[in-house]
């Protein structure tokens, strides 16, 4: 199963379950998606903090800035393991992610992978200027020895 997160054409935001997005296209396609609020069936798929996974690997959720400090509660310590690996390969520049981000964007500095702190009015500058970035747990850059 996929979960899309789906928003109708008056703009009210809902997920749907789908087999496939090929699922997705052909119920849309009929008429056969829509709103629980409006019953609208004028429905867009919209970005998503999801990723899908095989069922043969462990899932590993998205970061968000929603996820809870207690994330690593119902993942296996080897993909908590992995994950913080992934984020200390990563340069800590602290408040200036802002600066930094918008410089490898930009290209004014080569690209490398960093990591730090925006507030949530910079995060959205950030977005509007089509800088990707993701936020991730607090679980990944804090030590638990």
């Amino acid at each position: 199963m996929i979960v899309f997160d789906l928003r109708c054409e008056h703009g009210h935001a809902f997920e749907g379950w789908f087999d496939s997005a090929d699922a997705f296209d052909g119920q849309s396609a009929r008429g056969l998606v829509a709103c629980p609020a409006c019953d609208s069936a004028a429905i867009t798929r919209v970005p998503s903090a999801r990723v899908s996974v095989r069922k043969s690997q462990p899932a590993v959720p998205t970061p968000t800035a929603d996820v809870p400090k207690t994330m690593s509660a119902g993942l296996p310590p080897e993909v908590v393991a992995k994950l913080r690996e992934v984020v200390r390969s990563t340069e800590d520049v602290g408040n200036r992610f802002p600066e930094e981000a918008r410089k490898i964007h930009y290209e004014e500095v080569p690209h490398r992978p960093i990591r730090g702190v925006a507030s949530a009015e910079e995060a959205q500058e950030l977005a509007d200027e089509g800088v990707e970035f993701a936020p991730i747990p607090p679980i990944l850059t804090r030590d638990e020895h």
